[in-house]
């Protein structure tokens, strides 16, 4: 009987040991969500960090599919439709990827919302694809969404700040 206890006694610790450290992520999890008009806007993200890092064109490769963040996929989520860049994008949730480049970047909102990183990213499911230029911006540690005046959204990372249009 006591064998019986100390096996679950162990199997708490060890579950528990878990939880503990899947709060401790690297790149910790962090929400963004505004209104614009009347649709709610929502983004769910995991933050790397800087550390040092050469960002854009080395950790982050110029011209491939980047999962915007860590771990998980980004989702983006309207409860409305909206225009984005001047497109239109249904309400829903989607993954959010991009494609960096040195001057443009390509932004994509991807049906498939449940996935890991870009691993399995399929061009296919690609409801809408939009381009950004890249600005310079002060040193941000941590990659961070933010809601500007007159419905823009900023993605900051390192010095390079991608702005995005969103009216609803």
């Amino acid at each position: 009987m006591k064998a019986k206890h100390m096996v679950l006694a162990l199997v708490a610790m060890f579950s528990l040991g878990n939880l503990s450290a899947q709060e401790k992520r690297a790149s910790p999890p962090a929400t963004m969500e505004v209104k614009v008009g009347e649709a709610t806007v929502t983004i769910n993200y995991s933050q790397p960090s800087v550390k040092g890092r050469k960002i854009y064109g080395d950790l982050v490769p110029y011209g491939k599919v980047w999962r915007t963040g860590a771990n998980e996929a980004t989702t983006f989520s309207t409860d409305k439709d909206l225009m984005v860049n001047g497109k239109k994008l249904p309400a829903g949730t989607y993954a959010l990827f991009t494609i960096p480049g040195e001057k443009e970047w390509t932004v994509i909102f991807n049906k498939v919302a449940k996935q890991w990183g870009a691993y399995k990213y399929d061009e296919k499911e690609d409801v809408l694809r939009i381009t950004a230029k890249p600005v310079k911006t002060e040193m941000t540690e941590k990659m961070t969404f933010k809601a500007g005046k007159n419905g823009m959204l900023y993605l900051d990372w390192a010095e390079t700040r991608i702005p995005i249009a969103i009216k609803a």
